[in-house]
């Protein structure tokens, strides 16, 4: 165990005209991490691009590639996403590539909507896969026969590896890292990245609040509080009084000014807290349904499937088998 785990591995990303910078970079500079404090080195990086060369990002800089030797043998590939990969799906020649390099990789992973191009070469067919939840629905209409679970972070399904969008690159690294050294070497790349160690795979790619259209601040100490009292009798009277204004009064400018009814944003809220609690934790669901203001475990269940698909804990077993082993 301890031989395998000090052997260098090739890592390789494959970046293409129009790529996202951070895509690329991201996970790049969190494999640089160990590389910089264990010997023999676990990683050896290289940027591919088809046929090597200064290699144009979305964001007007280039990056210096080398090409894509035949027969090359990686560890792991990993494919960038970007607005490049409109082109880059339709390149028959990078597609086939892509595929006959897969077929000698470990891994096989893409960022952000870098799983269009996987999925285009024909490597998610009938897996599990996410991407940039901008792009979700454009993947399902495109990919019918890949299972989108596009709140994820990142998604693993046997060899493959996607992820979300842009930043999620460095959390797929860091899974990866996990995957080849162990917790304690992925957390030591977090403090040296200055990132949270690792988001979960389970965890939602976007929150509540960021979802939510704040024409002001009007209800800035409300929502603070509701999010700090999910167990409390949360009802509009309750909810109305807190704010000073007469019940009526208080959906109606709460809708407006959030766009979501005062019942439909509590149980956002309470969702996002559970399902945290759910994938992230051993808590039974009698105690997660009690601190998150559901009450008992059948009505979590019923809001669970009707926000998600799927019961606790269907999600509880997808996020351990979405994380690393």
């Amino acid at each position: 165990m301890v031989s395998a785990k000090l052997r260098t591995r090739d890592i390789g990303m494959l970046v293409f005209d129009g790529f996202q910078l951070l895509d690329a970079a991201g996970p790049i500079g969190a494999f640089e991490m160990p590389v910089r404090g264990m010997s023999p080195p676990p990683y050896r990086l290289s940027l591919y691009s088809l046929e090597g060369g200064p290699v144009r990002a979305s964001c007007g800089l280039s990056m210096m590639t080398e090409p894509l030797p035949p027969g090359l043998k990686l560890d792991t590939l990993i494919v960038s996403g970007g607005e490049g990969t409109r082109e880059a799906m339709s390149d028959e020649v990078l597609l086939e590539a892509i595929r006959d390099l897969s077929q000698r990789t470990r891994r096989t992973c893409s960022v952000c909507s870098g799983s269009f191009v996987l999925a285009a070469a024909g490597l998610l067919k009938g897996r599990s896969a996410t991407t940039h939840w901008r792009r979700s629905e454009t993947f399902r209409r495109a990919f019918p026969d890949t299972n989108l679970q596009a709140d994820r972070i990142y998604v693993r399904d046997g060899k493959f590896w996607t992820s979300a969008g842009i930043t999620a690159g460095i959390d797929l690294a860091l899974a990866l890292i996990e995957d080849d050294l162990g917790e304690e070497v992925s957390r030591r790349a977090a403090r040296e990245l200055v990132v949270h160690q690792r988001r979960a795979g389970g965890q939602s790619q976007f929150s509540v609040m960021q979802d939510l259209r704040l024409a002001s601040g009007r209800f800035d100490d409300l929502i603070g509080w509701v999010r700090t009292n999910l167990a409390a009798s949360l009802d509009v009277d309750t909810l109305a009084a807190r704010a000073a204004m007469s019940p009526r009064n208080f959906a109606r400018v709460f809708r407006s000014e959030t766009g979501a009814t005062p019942a439909r944003f509590v149980e956002k809220l309470r969702l996002e807290a559970a399902r945290q609690s759910v994938e992230t934790t051993t808590l039974p669901l009698q105690a997660i349904a009690a601190e998150t203001g559901f009450g008992d475990p059948e009505r979590m269940r019923v809001a669970f499937v009707r926000a998600y698909g799927q019961p606790p804990m269907v999600l509880r077993r997808q996020g351990r088998t979405n994380s690393p082993v």
